[in-house]
């Protein structure tokens, strides 16, 4: 996180105040989720379930166009959806 800030010609206090500033929110949400993670199982499973929508959101949305225009579109859609298939197959082991 640090070294795109700095190359990008941020101040190096500033990119210290930033990541120091994610550092604190990562640990904050680490406890509440230790909180929620200890009064059902359910609620982890609908977090887990949140969380992998989210990057399936970001990898369609952003990384598979990237893909598409490097590799001719092929490839990366093949790829896409053998992850896809093999991710659910996996869950059900």
């Amino acid at each position: 996180m640090a070294v795109p800030m700095k190359n990008g010609g941020m101040k190096a206090s500033r990119v210290i105040y930033y990541v120091v500033l994610s550092g604190i929110t990562t640990g904050i949400g680490a406890f509440f989720g230790a909180i929620v993670g200890g009064i059902s199982q359910e609620i982890i499973a609908m977090c887990l379930a949140f969380s992998a929508g989210a990057m399936i959101y970001i990898v369609s949305g952003e990384l598979t166009p990237e893909s598409n225009k490097l590799y001719k579109g092929r490839m990366s859609a093949i790829g896409y959806m053998l992850g896809f298939i093999i991710g659910v197959f996996a869950m059900n082991i």
